[in-house]
């Protein structure tokens, strides 16, 4: 095998020798057991999530997890508020993500040819601390689940969970705009705090496998299917080998029926997405039956407030 001396030292530093090739089970499971777990990005508005959570409700599936990427500064109170009372009522995960980000600022780097590499990540200390301060407001209407956009802020939001400046039931979720893609950076984003991880979206099966080698029981969050934006790849018959390698994982789905990550979404679009998520769990369920889904209210990650 050529670089063996390199692959050695990789494996001394807890890594995979290499990318896994031969793509072995992950044994790794959910506290409850399940293999999976249902995930739908880019929900961004409380009519979307209605819409999504009704029609996965009378197509017999189960959504776990709704991720908001709109930027939670963006919504009144009031709507917060609809999504937490919403996802309560179902029984899911709710995710509200953080800002202000780069897209959001007056930089021009995000804007230019070399933005692809600022991504959503904060400029300066004041914006860093603005995000803190959306953490706080998010928690104070209901939510206990975020999106992080920077290693930074993840880093500082789980220094102030262990030491008590936030709440210590908090959840932090690593987004793919962090534009991660190997063991190594995986391996970091979970000592910096990560309760879960989505590396970006195109990896190859061995890679995702490799990655699960690396981190231990932290949940993956890996997209089955895509918007044009980012990709526009629909994975749905790979979704039962992607599970059974990189378990527990989140399968992120719904966002090929739309144009981009982080637009404002319809009533209309959250149908479709149930209805695409519909179809990733079919194909777990046909072709890995023994890969088993968590069922609703896996963990409060939201409470209703008045």
């Amino acid at each position: 095998m050529i670089f063996e001396a390199t692959r050695k030292a990789m494996k001394k530093l807890g890594l995979p020798e290499g990318d896994a090739f031969d793509m072995p089970t992950s044994t790794k499971r959910f506290p409850d057991g399940a293999a999976f777990r249902i995930e739908c990005p880019t929900v961004n508005s409380s009519e979307t999530v209605k819409a999504l959570l009704d029609t996965a409700t009378e197509n017999n599936i189960t959504i776990n997890r709704v991720t908001e990427t709109y930027g939670m500064f963006r919504h009144t109170a009031k709507e917060i508020k609809e999504y937490c009372k919403l996802c309560y009522d179902y029984g899911c995960e709710l995710l509200l993500s953080t800002g202000p980000r780069a897209t959001y600022d007056t930089g021009a780097t995000v804007l230019s040819s070399q933005g692809v590499r600022v991504g959503y990540r904060l400029r300066g200390q004041e914006q860093l601390i603005r995000a803190i301060e959306d953490l706080k407001r998010g928690y104070e209407l209901g939510c206990r689940g975020f999106l992080i956009y920077d290693e930074g802020m993840l880093w500082v939001a789980n220094e102030m969970r262990k030491n008590g400046d936030l709440p210590k039931d908090i959840v932090f979720k690593c987004s793919a705009h962090l534009g991660h893609c190997n063991p190594a950076s995986a391996k970091l984003l979970k000592d910096l705090g990560a309760d879960s991880i989505n590396p970006i979206r195109d990896l190859q099966i061995p890679m995702h496998a490799a990655i699960r080698q690396a981190i231990g029981d932290t949940p993956l969050d890996i997209h089955t299917d895509n918007p044009p934006g980012s990709g526009g790849f629909i994975r749905a018959y790979e979704a039962p080998e992607i599970v059974r390698v990189a378990a527990p994982l989140h399968c992120k789905t719904g966002n090929s029926v739309i144009g981009g990550h982080g637009e404002m979404t319809s009533a209309a679009e959250g149908k479709r997405m149930a209805a695409q998520a519909t179809i990733i769990v079919e194909m777990i369920n046909r072709f890995a039956p023994d890969l088993k889904q968590s069922g609703k209210r896996t963990k409060d990650m939201c409470v209703p407030v008045v």
